[in-house]
């Protein structure tokens, strides 16, 4: 199944969910990929200065772990290509319009955005400004 790679499509026809639950960003020096399994990342990234993992407010308060903030995750429920251009700027410039802070992630189906937990709303319905 061929991912969409039309902006035009992309945007009119995505259906942003918001997710439930909240999330934070943690980050480990000196970890590797597999460490901290018990917390259940719904995202890593192995970069120079550490692991970061995307896990629930709640896995990370319970392994009393710190983090900045607290997002929401946003997906987009529309099939993009990870060849689309202009899809994540798109998303940003209208994000960056009300405020909001675009975290993207995009996985292999769709785009994942997180947004500061406060303004999740505010984000839902400046996406929603996409297809009306």
């Amino acid at each position: 199944m061929t991912g969409e790679t039309n902006l035009d499509k992309l945007l009119a026809s995505m259906k942003p969910k918001l997710l439930d639950g909240e999330y934070v960003f943690c980050t480990f020096k000196r970890a590797k990929y597999g460490d901290f399994s018990e917390l259940m990342p719904l995202a890593s990234y192995l970069e120079e200065e550490g692991l970061t993992l995307l896990v629930t407010k709640e896995n990370a308060d319970n392994a009393e772990l710190s983090y900045e903030a607290v997002f929401k995750g946003i997906t987009l429920t529309v099939h993009s290509s990870l060849e689309a251009v202009g899809l994540t700027a798109a998303i940003a410039r209208k994000l960056t319009e009300k405020g909001v802070s675009a975290n993207v992630i995009a996985a292999y189906y769709h785009d994942h955005i997180f947004v500061q937990a406060g303004k999740s709303e505010l984000a839902m319905a400046a996406l929603h400004e996409f297809s009306a």
